[in-house]
C-alpha cells in the first residue's frame, strides 16, 4: 500500500506541512535541509530537487516544506505529491 499524505496549511504562507500515514524520518532527531544540500534520505533528496523549494524540516511522520518567496504552490504541490508516490510506491 502506498503512503497516505495529508496536506496541512501553516500560518506561514510559504510553508506547507505534509502529515503521513507512516514514519518517514527515523530516529529521535529532526531533519532540516536547505535546497542544494546533500542527503541520503530518498524523500528529502527528491523534495530538495524540486524547483522552488527552499528548505524542508521533517521528523517522524511529517515534513514541512518551505518554498522560495517567488515560487507558486500550484506548481510545487503536484511535484511534491509525485515525489511521495515515486519514493513510497
Amino acid at each position: 500500500m502506498a503512503i497516505e499524505i495529508n496536506v496541512q496549511a501553516t500560518p506561514n504562507p510559504n510553508a506547507v506541512k505534509f502529515n503521513t500515514s507512516e514514519r518517514i524520518f527515523e530516529g529521535p532527531a529532526s531533519t532540516s535541509l536547505k535546497s542544494g544540500a546533500e542527503t541520503d534520505h530518498p524523500l528529502a533528496r527528491a523534495l530538495l530537487s524540486i524547483e522552488g523549494i527552499d528548505n524542508i524540516f521533517g521528523i517522524n511522520d511529517f515534513v514541512t516544506i518551505s518554498k522560495k518567496a517567488d515560487a507558486e504552490w500550484d506548481t510545487i504541490l503536484p511535484k511534491v505529491e509525485e515525489a511521495f508516490k515515486v519514493v513510497y510506491s
